[in-house]
C-alpha cells in the first residue's frame, strides 16, 4: 500500500485521521500514548471511565476491553472442551486398548499446541493494536472494533 501524499490523510478503516498532536486528553498524556497504553486491558478499562471528551482513546481503550472479555470467554469455553474431549479420550483409551493409547496422546499433542499458540496470537494482535494506536491510527480489530466503534460514537 502506497503512503498518500505528503499533506493528504489517508482514510479508511485502518488509517483514519490521527489526533491533533499537543492535545492532551483528561488523563494528562498525549492520545497516542494513553491509547497505546489502553492495550494493557486494565488501563484500557480505566481510560475508558475517565476519559470524556476523546474519542480516539476512547475507542482504542474500548477495544482493548472488548477484545480482553472476548479472549476470556474463548478461554473458559477452550478449558470446558478440552476437559470434554480429554474425558472421552480417556474412556477410549482405556476401552480401546493401544489404538486408543495413540489417539490420546494425539489429543494431547493438539491442546498443548493449542495453548502454544492462542497466548501468542493474543499478545501479537495486542502489540500490533498499541503500535498503531502510538502511531496515532484508528486501527479495528475485526468485529471488536466495529463494535467499539459504535460504541464510542453513541
Amino acid at each position: 500500500m502506497q503512503n498518500p501524499p505528503p499533506g493528504e490523510q489517508s482514510t479508511g478503516p485502518y488509517n483514519a485521521t490521527p489526533p491533533p498532536t499537543g492535545q492532551k486528553s483528561s488523563t494528562g498524556l498525549e492520545p497516542n500514548i494513553a491509547a497505546a497504553l489502553s492495550y494493557i486491558w486494565i488501563v484500557g478499562l480505566i481510560f475508558f471511565i475517565i476519559e470524556k471528551e476523546n474519542r480516539f482513546i476512547r475507542f482504542h481503550a474500548l477495544q482493548s476491553v472488548i477484545y480482553g472479555a472476548v479472549w476470556i470467554v474463548l478461554v473458559i469455553v477452550l478449558v470446558v472442551l478440552q476437559i470434554i474431549i480429554m474425558v472421552v479420550a480417556g474412556v477410549a483409551s482405556s476401552a480401546a486398548g493401544d489404538a486408543g493409547a495413540l489417539i490420546g496422546l494425539l489429543v494431547s499433542l493438539i491442546a498443548m499446541l493449542i495453548w502454544l499458540v492462542l497466548p501468542l496470537a493474543y499478545l501479537g494482535t495486542l502489540i500490533l493494536a498499541a503500535v498503531k494506536a502510538y502511531q496515532g491510527k484508528t486501527f479495528k480489530l475485526p468485529i471488536v472494533g466495529n463494535m467499539a466503534e459504535r460504541m464510542v460514537n453513541k
